[in-house]
């Protein structure tokens, strides 16, 4: 008996473990934290158990950054004084199973391939747009252990 529920603990642990650090956002909810007002989404951020990151305010923009509970991913919003059309939501990943995955719901959402190129730093990215909705994935320079990135512009 003291075996079977020591199993079941372990068991539990492993779940929860797994389900906790196996955070994925869908497209729609990354698209829903867009449209968020910033103390909205730092409130939203609370929920999920993300801890605040970083701040950094550049020329006509912010940027808040929160760490997922299990450190793996990072999500930030960017905001734009002038040019609402820039905000987006950046959301970064370590996993080019998760990467191919985006790539999958996004095609099959109706999204199609426009662009590729280069970031400043010299990774390469890929646009997809559908009507006037924009997403960008970004993946690391071959070698490098940069995370993979998915950019939601609103």
């Amino acid at each position: 008996m003291r075996k079977k529920i020591n199993l079941f603990i372990v068991l539990f642990f492993i779940i929860m473990s797994t389900q906790i650090s196996a955070q994925t956002f869908t497209l729609e909810e990354l698209a829903a934290f867009n449209k968020l007002e910033m103390s909205d989404f730092k409130k939203e951020m609370k929920k999920l158990n993300y801890s605040f990151y970083d701040r950094t305010e550049g020329l006509g923009f912010v940027l808040n950054e929160y760490d997922a509970p299990d450190y793996k991913s990072k999500i930030g919003k960017f905001v734009f004084a002038e040019e609402k059309s820039e905000d987006r939501i950046e959301y970064e990943f370590s996993s080019k199973k998760e990467y191919d995955q985006y790539v999958k719901i996004i095609l099959a959402s109706g999204y199609k391939e426009t662009e590729k190129g280069k970031t400043i730093t010299k990774d390469t990215y890929i646009d997809y747009y559908k009507n006037k909705e924009h997403i960008r994935l970004v993946t690391p320079k071959s070698g490098e252990n940069n995370p993979y990135t998915i950019l939601v512009f609103k």
